[in-house]
């Protein structure tokens, strides 16, 4: 009895499949989060301030910082931001700073600028953080807003928006369309296989 030969004609299918798979499970990890252009001072200082205290890394924005400059608040808030979406491993909520921020697709560094991209270059989800909170001298000095905030009285985020986060992440669906993509190719390699 002759063995069966597998089926060849689907094989450019596979690899098509394959390498278009390929191609979005590698850029679905490059993502930022930064100011958006249309929020205003008042909100994006309180934000900063609420970043720098709870976990984000706010030494490069400090005058001897490599991210100091342009020392505006858009600028400082985008990199605080940044660092404080990626320290909690891109969780869905951690980038929206009661609607200051955005998802960005582009790498935001510049010069010597660096914006982390991953918990690990932005010192993990648990690293200890000694900066303090930082106040940007941008910031019009009629501003009466403490530095954490004060709309809120309390809770996880004072100073921020009581209702809850929306999920800007993509990361659910990027999951399911991987999934949906191994089952795929599994398929169709079992089909050429039998």
């Amino acid at each position: 009895m002759a063995a069966a030969k597998p089926n060849l004609n689907l094989l450019p299918l596979l690899l098509l499949t394959m390498a278009v798979g390929a191609k979005s499970v590698v850029g679905q990890g490059e993502t930022w989060c930064v100011a958006r252009s249309d929020a205003t001072t008042e909100a994006l200082q309180t934000a900063l301030d609420y970043a720098c205290g709870a976990g984000a890394d706010c030494f490069p924005l400090q005058p001897e910082g490599l991210c100091f400059l342009p020392n505006t608040i858009q600028a400082h808030s985008s990199y605080a931001f940044n660092s404080y979406y990626q320290r909690r491993a891109r969780a869905p909520g951690s980038c929206d700073f009661a609607g200051t921020a955005t998802i960005a697709t582009s790498d935001p560094s510049y010069g010597s600028c660096v914006y982390p991209s991953t918990a690990r270059t932005a010192g993990g989800p648990n690293t200890p953080i000694t900066t303090p909170p930082m106040n940007n001298p941008n910031v019009p000095s009629s501003t009466t807003t403490p530095i954490y905030g004060g709309g809120n009285p309390g809770g996880l985020t004072p100073g921020m928006s009581t209702t809850p986060f929306p999920d800007n992440s993509r990361a659910a669906s990027e999951a399911i369309a991987t999934g949906f993509l191994v089952l795929f190719s599994s398929l169709i390699i079992s089909i050429i296989i039998s």
